[in-house]
């Protein structure tokens, strides 16, 4: 980045200066270098505005983890359009929901989505035009991808855009009702992204491996990272399987991997039992919660040169804290002190600073990367969205309870609409989850609240068990009842061989809750 990048495609155009043959993209063992790369999305913009694409207009990306979809996304921040990236297994009825409430003007997708889909250009009025990755156009308002790179000159017109002018809007899963759409504008995605190289300093001697979503905030990232670092991106399909990870990082000399704890797990198994060490591996990320010390543990054995650096943050504001290399072993549970740029403090329910450490509160955060709002939705805005100390600022509640201990650094301690009020008391998944984590043989663990006649909500544990571990339901039962306060000790723990996920790698909490209200199990308490 530099002074001169004031849109966020302005770096795609400066790195193709630096580097026209270098390769931008490995997808499918294809190269793309970075002149290939500017050219095809700038190809792709100037076709999207000889199709009437206006300046802040949105364009839904329904394509999962392919190069037309990173093509796509410089193509429309380079036409002046907003990016609204989603991910190819959404369920229809969500996809429609999102075209809908973006007001999109273009859907681009595949055959086989679009077929599975109630919005059509010739029923919703803002929808104009519909761009096909394959299959032929089926309507006059439908036009295949390919097609759309050959109209126009070659070169968009000036978008006219502004860096307070909004780049995309990330669509959040939610745990309940429907998704929000968090608006991001071109500053603050070009602030996260400076915050982001300070710290870890992609470089373009790196190979990053990128197996997440690209419509999940943290894989978008490392594809905008690699490009403003001059890397190269090595894409794969969505949690790629192990065997084919392992491929990857020896076909090509990976040098950064970002992980989420699902991936990491899978891996190390997998790699272990054939004795796999992946020595040029030089940095290794993981984002969310903190990294339980399993993982930790497992991420020394596969990639013994790597600086390891655990983050955490939300859609809304991208990053908020990171975990320094050399912390990771002394301050264990943390997630971190405040990326750089950005500024975080917590409240009580009365909205009063705290200062004292250790004491829990909601996390605020303070910086430029804060998002714009929540797209067509004022009020959540408003709670999300407060006056900051200064006039005329925002700043950001995020939800999340968390506290700090005497040097500063964070810890995560709950989601103020994941905690679970059992006994008469409030209750963090999160921290039952930590103790979980804590009892050897204990891989992952997941937390769900259920009504329960006389506790109020039952506290329901979910556990996946390590390679040779033997537990037992009661043993688990009576470490916690050994450990936990009363009120914190689960109703039931349930012994799965793995926790189900949602399309970004998290866990599906719907889904556990689900299996809670229909487990058969004995209840304890």
């Amino acid at each position: 980045m530099n002074a001169s990048e004031v849109l966020l495609q302005d770096v795609l155009e400066t790195r193709n200066g630096l580097h026209p043959d270098k390769a931008a993209v490995i997808y499918a063992d294809e190269t793309y270098t970075y002149a290939q790369l500017d050219d095809a999305s700038s190809r792709l913009a100037a076709g999207l505005q000889v199709n009437g694409l206006l300046r802040q207009e949105r364009v839904v990306v329904c394509l999962g983890n392919r190069v037309e979809t990173v093509c796509a996304f410089w193509g429309i921040l380079k036409a002046g359009g907003v990016v609204v990236n989603v991910g190819l297994d959404t369920p229809p009825d969500t996809l429609d929901y999102i075209v809908r409430d973006a007001e999109a003007s273009v859907l681009i997708t595949t055959s086989e989505k679009i077929a599975t889909l109630s919005v059509s250009a010739d029923e919703v009025d803002h929808l104009r035009l519909i761009v096909l990755l394959d299959g032929e156009a089926g309507s006059p308002a439908a036009q295949t991808f390919e097609s759309l790179l050959g109209q126009g000159a070659g070169v968009p017109l000036p978008c006219g855009n502004l860096d307070l002018d909004l780049a995309a809007i990330v669509y959040t899963s939610g745990s309940t009702g429907s998704p929000k759409g968090v608006m991001l504008t071109h500053r603050n995605m070009l602030a996260a992204l400076g915050s982001l190289h300070t710290y870890l300093q992609y470089n373009d001697a790196d190979n990053v491996l990128c197996s997440l979503p690209l419509s999940f905030d943290y894989g978008l990232y490392q594809m905008i990272m690699a490009i403003n670092a001059g890397a190269t991106l090595v894409l794969e399909k969505e949690f790629t399987w192990p065997l084919f990870l392992i491929r990857k990082i020896r076909q090509y000399q990976i040098t950064v991997i970002p992980f989420v704890p699902t991936m990491l797990m899978l891996l190390h198994e997998y790699a272990h039992k054939r004795g796999a060490v992946f020595a040029d591996v030089r940095m290794v990320t993981n984002t969310g919660a903190s990294l339980k010390p399993a993982h930790i543990g497992q991420m020394k054995a596969l990639f013994p040169q790597a600086q390891i650096f655990s983050m955490y943050g939300l859609t809304e504001c991208k990053r908020c804290t990171y975990l320094p290399p050399e912390d990771i072993d002394n301050k264990p549970g943390s997630v971190g002190i405040a990326i750089p740029n950005t500024e975080l403090w917590l409240v009580d329910e009365q909205d009063q600073r705290i200062d004292q450490p250790h004491h829990v509160g909601q996390l605020v955060i303070r910086g430029a990367t804060v998002m714009a709002g929540y797209w067509r939705n004022p009020t959540a805005t408003a709670l999300a969205l407060k006056p900051g100390r200064y006039p005329g600022e925002s700043v950001l509640y995020t939800g999340d309870y968390c506290s700090l201990d005497e040097d500063g650094y964070l810890y995560f301690r709950g989601r103020m609409d994941h905690m679970i009020k059992s006994r008469g008391m409030k209750v963090s998944p999160s921290e039952v989850e930590s103790f979980l984590y804590s009892i050897d043989g204990v891989e992952a663990a997941a937390v769900v609240g259920v009504e329960h006649a006389t506790v109020g909500e039952g506290l329901c544990a979910f556990i996946s068990l390590g390679q040779g571990a033997s537990l037992s339901t009661e043993q688990l039962l009576e470490r916690c009842r050994q450990g936990l306060e009363a009120h914190k000790v689960p109703l039931s723990i349930s012994i799965e061989n793995s926790l189900p996920r949602t399309a970004n790698g998290k866990v599906d909490l719907q889904r556990l809750q689900q299996l809670a209200r229909n487990a058969q199990v004995a209840l304890v308490g």
